[in-house]
């Protein structure tokens, strides 16, 4: 049981954690000022740096809610019991609702980086490579031939190709898919990948 310390400690925490996602999705990363952030927070400037020592480790505690979010509806959007062929389109799915609905701070999570010197949280570490197994899940079954280094590896590259696909249409690159198609050409692009997939992997 938290004593007051510790329960306003984790106040502060919440309210700073709460104003700077409200400013990610309003303005984007770009527009993130410890100043204005801790101002809409009712809190004092030091205030930020006690709790989270730079507003960088804020920031990654933000896109640490992000990815909690983007695993929950990737695994609600394809479940375990769907075939694997199937699942992976659905998880491909999946992301390109969850980016178009969330796209500040799913861009957020790309877009951030920790100053040099500074090392990645463990957690947050752990936080991606739950989304990698996510993908690696059917891919294990479609491709049983593939050792745990090659299909961590695969896995790695068939989000890659995804987000790429995103990545170009949401950032209105003129190389970039049309946002209408977006959905639909990027389950065209996961459906012709399994299709390459030999049969008698997939069986």
């Amino acid at each position: 049981m938290m004593g007051k310390r510790e329960e306003s400690r984790e106040e502060l925490r919440r309210r700073l954690l709460d104003a700077a996602e409200r400013r990610i999705v309003e303005g984007g990363l770009g527009g993130l000022r410890a100043r204005d952030l801790t101002a809409e927070a009712g809190v004092a400037l030091g205030s930020l740096y006690s709790a989270f020592e730079s507003l960088d480790l804020l920031i990654l505690q933000v896109n640490a809610r992000t990815l909690a979010r983007l695993d929950e509806r990737l695994r609600h959007a394809a479940p375990e019991d769907l075939p694997p062929a199937e699942r992976m389109v659905a998880l491909a799915r999946g992301y390109v609702r969850f980016a178009l609905a969330e796209r500040p701070l799913w861009a957020a999570l790309f877009d951030h980086r920790l100053p040099e010197g500074v090392p990645v949280p463990e957690d947050h570490r752990e936080a991606h490579v739950r989304i990698m197994r996510l993908i690696a899940g059917p891919l294990a079954r479609l491709r049983p031939d593939l050792g745990p280094e090659g299909l961590s590896l695969r896995a790695r590259t068939l989000f890659a190709a995804v987000h790429g696909v995103v990545h170009l249409s949401l950032t209105g690159q003129f190389v970039g898919t049309p946002r209408e198609a977006l959905e639909d050409e990027v389950v065209a692009l996961v459906q012709s990948l399994v299709r390459g997939i030999p049969a008698s992997a997939s069986g």
